[in-house]
């Protein structure tokens, strides 16, 4: 399995895929990158870690056997979300939809990880293409994408998700998020 870990590793590094529609590329969104990649806290206290570990957890264990892999995704994804004031169960939706909470994942069009980033942004935020598969860069670079054009759109989640997907104009891609978020990780 390293093996296997090890070629995905070089060939990502290799791929200078361009993004679909929308490009993904706007100076704006790199910008707004560089500028909320910065640390801040995430749990207000333990009860409310243990408040949404016991909500997300029964849930993703499903899907994702492993504990510590579990754990990492699940603190990740709730820290980001407050970082950035995203719902946390919003970005678990984008997640399962995305890649199905594989990190190793790699689409057609390129993108790379749990939320699907696309390999040309780590070059241009100073980051490796290896870090795309790292649980806490990639959910870090997809939330703040995603919150880029949540902004963008004025808090519109179906235009934002079909922003972040690159299929403007199409609801497809939206509705099954949404349709996950209401079915599976809404949360509060």
């Amino acid at each position: 399995m390293t093996a296997l870990r090890s070629l995905l590793l070089t060939l990502l590094s290799l791929l200078a895929l361009p993004a679909w529609a929308d490009r993904q590329q706007d100076p704006a969104l790199g910008r707004f990158l560089q500028k909320t990649l910065t640390e801040s806290p995430c749990f207000e206290d333990e009860f409310e870690k243990k408040v949404w570990l016991a909500a997300m957890e029964p849930k993703l264990i499903k899907v994702v056997r492993d504990e510590q892999e579990r754990a990492e995704i699940l603190h990740h994804v709730f820290c980001e979300a407050r970082r950035l004031e995203l719902p946390p169960g919003l970005v678990m939706s984008v997640i399962d939809v995305e890649s199905r909470f594989d990190r190793w994942a790699v689409s057609s069009a390129g993108a790379v990880g749990l939320m699907q980033v696309m390999p040309f942004w780590p070059n241009q935020l100073g980051m490796t293409n290896a870090e795309l598969v790292r649980t806490p860069q990639n959910v870090r670079m997809g939330c703040t994408i995603l919150k880029f054009y949540l902004e963008r759109e004025k808090g519109d989640y179906t235009k934002a998700l079909a922003r972040y997907n690159g299929s403007v104009g199409r609801r497809n891609y939206a509705d099954l998020v949404l349709v996950r978020l209401a079915n599976r990780w809404q949360y509060r």
